[in-house]
This record gives C-alpha cells, structure tokens and sequence, in this order.
C-alpha cells in the first residue's frame, strides 16, 4: 500500500560549512524551517581563520571564482550574501613559479602579457605558448555561458540542447583541453622551466587534472572574477552566516551530531553528543560523506555505485584531493619583496625534510598582501603549504582515536585525538625545514617572527573530521569524482531506499567554495521538486554590489623591492 505523502517543513542540516549554510539560505527563502548544527563554535568549516596575538591566520581563501560579474557563479555569491560592500582585490599575476636554479615564470592570467612573458623566457617554444594562450582567450568568453545556477540532473531535454548549443563556439577549446593532461601538455615545451613549472599554475601539482582547469582558473583571473573579499575566508563565512539569520535560520554551535535517525527507512532527525534527539521533516548532510555514510548512517542504504565509492574507491590514491602541511608566520616587520603567491620548486635534499610531501615544491603566500586588514600595520603574514600524504603523520600518532571510517566491511578508528612524542618531533622538524627554505629566498624573516603556527593533515581532520585531512573532497577528472557526479546527475543527491535525506556541500559535487555553494542551491531544487514547490532565489539587497581593486605584483628585475613597497591599488570598476 503506498504510503501517505505529507508536507514536508521542517529540515535539520549538519555542518555550517559554506555547503551547509548555502542550503540553509536557499532553504529559507523557499519556505522551509531550518537548524543547522555545527560541531564547532563559528560557521565556515574549511572556509576559516584563527587569531594568534594581533595576527589573524587565514587558511582558505588565495582566489574566489565568482567574486565579479558575468557569470553564473557571482549570481550565487550575490544571492547568499557573500560580497556584497566588500572591496575585492585582484592581483595581475596567478603565481609565480620559481625553479631551482632561481629563474621565475609568472603566470600572468591576461593573455597577451602571459604570452609575451613566456615568449621571453623561451623564444623556442613560441608556436606551443601561443597555441595555449589563444585558448585561455576563448575560455574567458566561454565562462559567460558555463552552467552554475542548476544542476544538469534537474534540466529538460530543451535545456540541455540549449546549454550544450551555447558551448559550440568553444567546443574546440574544450574538446582540446579536456582530453589533454596537463603533464602531457608541459611535457611538449623545450624550455626545462616551463616544462615543469606549467605543472604548478595551480599553487601545487594536481597530476590528474586536463588543460581545462587551468583555463578555467586563469580566465576567471583575467575576468575579475578570482579575487580575493575583503575580510577573509572567515568574513566571507559570517557574510553567508548573517544572510542566513537574516531568513530566519537558526544555527546550533558546539552541536556534535553522533547518528541520523531513520524509521521505516525515512531519516527522521539526529542524535546529538549529549545524547538529546532532534526531529524534522528532512535531513540535509553538508559535513564529511565518509562520515555521514559510513557512520552517521552505518553503511545502510547504499547501492552497488556508493558502496564501492566509499569502501573501496576512495581507498585508492588521487581519489580525493591530499591534505596540506602549513606553516603560517606572523612577522613583526614589512616584507615589500614578498610576492603575493610563490611556488618554490624544491630539491631532493629540502624536500626529504618535509614530512609526507606529494610533489617537491612548496607554496608561499605572504597573505597580508591579499588582507592587509587581518594583521597590524607595519606587519608580515606569510602562508607557505604543501600537499600531504595523510599517512605517515597517522603513523606517528599514538592516541586513542575517536571517528570511524570502514574499510572492508570492518569498522576503523581514524581520528586522532591525542598526539605522541614523535609527532610532535615531525612538526617542528617540518616547521625547522620550512623557515630554512623562507630564509634562504627571504633573508631576515627568521629573526623577524612574532607568532608561528605548524598544522598538518590531522589537523584538518580533527577540525573538521574531513576523510584523510582532505579540504575538498573527491577529485574531479578521476573514478571517484566522475562517478559521483554521474549519479548524482541521474539520481539526485538522495540515497536509493532512504527519504527524506539529501548531501549537500563538497562531497555532493567536485571542487571548490563556489562548487559547496552551488551544492546548496542544487539540493534545494531538487527538494522544492520532490515538494512539488516552484524554487526561488533572490539576490540580498541589503549592501551595495562589491568594488574591485587591483595589486600589480612587481616586475621582476631590480627595481622589484622597490616597485612592491610603491605597489599600486586603484579602483578598477564598480559593479551595476
């Protein structure tokens, strides 16, 4: 006998990450009550910063894709509140890649003077360098008409014919950069720099990623659209957080959630860690999937496909993006040298010293020059980040252990919650190796230090209990990712057998912020479809549109120092 179909009103979402306080907004502006409940004290999950003494240490935020106009992405941002009377302040140059031997690419993200650049450092390569910045010149017109704003599950067969006819002008870009590695690209440059140093456009080595994210970064860059807020990865959190209570949300910090409640294979609510019990019509998970699935859930409820995405699958390595190692440095004087964003690339001997270390190369970031606003005048933050192999940092860890994680059916303990001797060795170890590099290309920083903080993979996790350490979840361009992202196109972000319950955030989709809180606003439409209600979503009108600045990074050449203390900082445009 079917069952009786009620109205639904009511919704519990676990985690007030940027995925979880998406969904609670546009939950809200469709109608629904709303509760989230967050294991820690402020909203943001990895979308966060710390205070040590005056200094404020943002660990997230180096570009936000969607912070200008002209895509379907800022729509989001606006729509959540995110940007709105903030100042985003770009930078002309991406990164700079910097080798061995001491020579420097800069990647900058405006087309003709990348290619100008690269042309420069290696006149032999000039037909490869301008074949790919003839592509990132069509990947900035592409992102005008790249989908944000509704998941490709939800649309009709005239919408897909529409949004797939808005992309045959670029077809040939994406068709190239798609299907081509950009390690297998790089590999083709005869210059041994470049050859290498494509590789890390990104900050770090992503050995599974296509051509296509790289343009997608870089585009976005040159468009505006990949700034940074003002107010940092933890303001652009409170941002999404007070829009949020703005709708009528409530949120419940310091609420660890131990098990959803599910009768007669509906999910009824969540038990909390003090054991109290909490009901309402629908339960959205935005925290870590392994944990939802395996523990919150116990393993129930999944077919063939979600069982073997996270019982096997997500055992293999490059399924999921690596944790970082970082060091954050607060330093008591000006750095005029230090550019924006750095990645050094490592020998053998540096990067032996770097515990679990993926590629041979850090990232360095002096940060106050993306929020100049988060430490004292006259002041220094640097960022310097590696990724990690969560695995050797597990094997120095000698503590009881607290979440689960099943791997063959059985059962595991997996989060550290007491370190031991020799982890606490390999951190300062780590911290010693990291301050020889910054010194050796910085001389005078380490006599300048006021605040130092180390964290590694196990940090990560026990902040947040994200799988392995990981920031970001399943990997795009890969089994793991490729396959959760077909079924959620075919089944939306519920689980076969059990009602009432969707995932939102990170681990519904692949990538970034904007894709967490694009995760929201799917989910909600296909709950709104499930509801039988027509979805809405409104722009927050109660600031004025962002402004955006613009820091030129200095030329290289001598004149550098100079041309960094002297940067300049002028208004680019103003938002309609």
């Amino acid at each position: 006998m079917p069952r009786e179909k009620r109205t639904r009103e009511s919704m519990i979402i676990i985690g007030a990450g940027l995925g979880g306080l998406s969904t609670g907004c546009y939950a809200r502006m469709n109608g629904y009550r709303t509760r989230i409940f967050e294991m820690h004290e402020v909203p943001g999950g990895c979308c966060t910063a710390w205070d040590r003494g005056d200094f404020t240490l943002d660990c997230c935020v180096s570009w936000l894709l969607g912070s200008g106009p002209g895509n379907e992405m800022h729509q989001i941002w606006l729509e959540l509140g995110a940007l709105q009377g903030k100042r985003m302040r770009h930078f002309d140059v991406f990164n700079i890649v910097r080798g061995r031997d001491g020579r420097a690419v800069r990647f900058y993200s405006d087309p003709d003077r990348l290619e100008a650049h690269l042309v420069d450092l290696s006149p032999g390569d000039a037909r490869l360098i301008r074949q790919f910045c003839d592509g990132l010149r069509a990947f900035r017109k592409c992102l005008a008409v790249y989908p944000f704003l509704k998941p490709v599950g939800l649309m009709g067969r005239l919408e897909r014919w529409r949004m797939l006819a808005s992309f045959v002008p670029y077809i040939n870009v994406i068709r190239k950069s798609i299907t081509t590695l950009m390690t297998d690209y790089s590999a083709r440059f005869r210059d041994p720099l470049l050859r290498e140093a494509f590789n890390f456009i990104l900050y770090e080595k992503h050995p599974n990623f296509p051509v296509l994210p790289f343009y997608f970064q870089l585009a976005s860059h040159a468009n505006l659209s990949a700034g940074v807020p003002e107010g940092g990865s933890m303001g652009l959190s409170r941002s999404i957080e007070q829009r949020y209570l703005r709708l009528g949300g409530e949120v419940s910090y310091n609420s660890r959630v131990e098990e959803i409640l599910v009768e007669d294979d509906r999910a009824t609510g969540v038990r909390l860690s003090d054991g109290s019990e909490v009901r309402a019509d629908i339960v959205v998970s935005a925290c870590d999937g392994h944990t939802t699935l395996m523990r919150f859930l116990k393993g129930r409820y999944l077919d063939e496909t979600y069982r073997r995405l996270y019982t096997s699958t997500i055992e293999q390595p490059g399924m999921v993006f690596p944790g970082y190692v970082t060091l954050f440095l607060g330093l008591r004087r000006p750095f005029p040298d230090g550019d924006p964003c750095t990645t050094h690339l490592l020998s053998d001997v540096e990067a032996a010293e770097l515990t679990g270390i993926s590629h041979p190369s850090v990232n360095v970031q002096f940060r106050s020059r993306h929020y100049p606003e988060l430490s004292p005048e006259g002041t220094t933050v640097v960022y310097a980040t590696y990724f990690c192999d969560i695995a050797p940092w597990r094997a120095l860890s000698d503590g009881p252990e607290q979440a689960s994680r099943v791997r063959g059916g059985t059962e595991l303990h997996t989060l550290p919650v007491r370190r031991g001797k020799a982890y606490y060795t390999a951190k300062h170890r780590v911290r010693d190796a990291l301050l020889g590099i910054l010194e050796q290309r910085h001389p005078g920083i380490g006599d300048s230090i006021a605040v130092r903080d180390v964290s590694s993979p196990l940090t990560q996790v026990r902040y947040t209990g994200n799988y392995d350490g990981t920031v970001l979840g399943w990997q795009p361009f890969v089994e793991g990712g490729e396959t959760l992202e077909e079924q959620i196109k075919k089944h939306g972000p519920g689980l076969p057998g059990l009602e009432n319950f969707y995932l939102s955030g990170v681990w519904a989709t692949t990538g970034g912020l904007i894709r967490a809180a694009a995760a929201g606003r799917h989910v909600m439409q296909f709950i709104c479809r499930d509801d039988g209600r027509t979805f809405t979503a409104d722009i927050d009108r109660t600031a004025p549109p962002p402004t955006h600045v613009v820091d030129r990074v200095a030329p290289p050449g001598p004149a550098a120092g100079a041309a960094a203390a002297g940067r300049l900082r002028a208004p680019h445009r103003q938002e309609a």
